[in-house]
């Protein structure tokens, strides 16, 4: 993994996915899909991952060996009080951004070697930070496709 272009990267990740979160319309964020989450629900669940992603980086940095608890994101998704099926998108935005913005300037930081530091992910073992990064530049790109194939 080249580490300048992985980070390049997940800048480019984060502004396709706010792009095209951003230009949806009102009848687009809500509209059925074959695939399943409406787009609606799609930028709650980003938002979401990303706010678990960015606890993952630090403890990744600061506390190799670490737990890395994983979550039920279909019981998310489904959960009333969590609202993915009603509430505004505009918060959720405003998370993935500010997240990924912050992550942006601590993965400016790494060195080359950081990226082996590694936890221990719950549900699927050993978690590296070199694989923390490739999960999180592919993220954002699979859910803005799913987003513009519902369009």
């Amino acid at each position: 993994m080249q580490l300048i272009e992985s980070i390049d990267q997940y800048r480019q990740a984060t502004d396709l996915f706010i792009v095209t979160a951003s230009g949806l319309t009102a009848s687009d964020l809500d509209a059925p899909r074959e695939n399943g989450w409406t787009a609606r629900q799609v930028i709650h669940h980003v938002a979401d991952s990303e706010a678990q992603s960015y606890a993952r980086l630090r403890r990744l940095i600061a506390e190799p060996g670490t737990v890395i608890q994983g979550y039920d994101e279909a019981l998310w998704g489904e959960n009333a009080t969590l609202g993915y099926q009603e509430l505004p998108i505009e918060n959720s935005l405003a998370v993935f951004a500010a997240v990924r913005a912050s992550s942006l300037e601590i993965l400016k930081r790494l060195s080359v070697s950081q990226l082996q530091n590694s936890g221990v992910h719950s549900e699927s073992g050993e978690y590296t930070l070199e694989k923390w990064l490739a999960t999180y530049i592919k993220h954002p790109i699979e859910h803005a496709q799913q987003m513009k194939s519902g369009i």
